[in-house]
């Protein structure tokens, strides 16, 4: 099932994205979309609704340095263990939602995520145990002010910026995360090309590492770190996240006023 949101002639609301004669249309959902979702009755072409982040988590824990040629191209070592930060809720955004440059950074990159979204509470998952626990999967652009996050020296601030978590289309609810090309355009230009079996730590590591750590809630969202090939937007250009069998997740760039 593809899980959305939209803003619809009706107000906002949790939609399934289905495929019928004519083309998509979205499918109204009861209230949320955890659990066995229902539906009122009411749909909409996709065509004439505007699609908004799929979900609001709570929380975005991400993984940094999560492959090794990532890791490598930015000059560092693999880590051990996991490296866990935040993003504040308030970064995200959803498709065709500008990326605001703040006028506090000189170089603003993009990188390309695969996303994974939470569906229950839930403490000490085992990898084995962590599908269980996940709705589904969506695209993110983990953008980083990467002056700001050198400087720092911790991530907060260079991550932590309004606009700066891009999630969507939707989230896809049987999709294998095992081995799935990644793909980041600027302005039609590839500049990553990768897949999800190159991560150092899995999907299940992922969830088990930061469940030991912190309560998860449904919606919460974890972005699961970016392979080589980051670098600088500016103003005027347009960012593309593509992830097989989930879809693209696109985002034109602006400076703050």
């Amino acid at each position: 099932m593809r899980l959305g949101r939209v803003a619809s002639p009706d107000g906002v609301a949790f939609v399934s994205i289905e495929d019928v004669d004519g083309g998509q249309r979205a499918r109204e959902i009861a209230e949320h979309p955890f659990g066995t979702p229902t539906f009122t009755g009411r749909s909409w072409a996709l065509a004439d609704v505007r699609l908004l982040a799929p979900i609001l988590a709570s929380k975005v824990i991400c993984i940094g340095k999560n492959y090794a040629a990532h890791v490598a191209e930015m000059g560092g070592e693999a880590p051990a263990d996991p490296v866990i930060f935040l993003k504040p809720n308030t970064s995200i955004v959803g498709p065709e939602v500008p990326i605001v440059r703040p006028p506090s950074s000189e170089r603003v990159d993009f990188e390309g995520e695969l996303a994974v979204v939470i569906g229950q509470p839930c403490k000490d998952v085992t990898a084995a145990k962590a599908k269980d626990v996940i709705l589904g999967y969506t695209v993110a652009n983990d953008v980083t002010a990467r002056d700001q996050q050198k400087a720092d020296g911790q991530w907060t601030r260079g991550k932590g910026y309004d606009t700066f978590c891009p999630l969507g289309p939707w989230i896809e609810t049987e999709f294998d995360p095992t081995d799935a090309e990644l793909v980041t355009e600027l302005d039609g230009e590839v500049t990553q090309r990768s897949r999800t079996s190159m991560m150092l730590y899995d999907v299940g590591a992922i969830v088990e590492w930061i469940s030991r750590v912190m309560t998860l809630l449904p919606g919460d969202v974890i972005l699961t770190g970016t392979p080589e090939g980051v670098g600088p937007m500016t103003a005027g250009q347009r960012v593309s996240v593509t992830v097989e069998g989930i879809g693209t997740l696109a985002n034109p760039v602006v400076d703050k006023p």
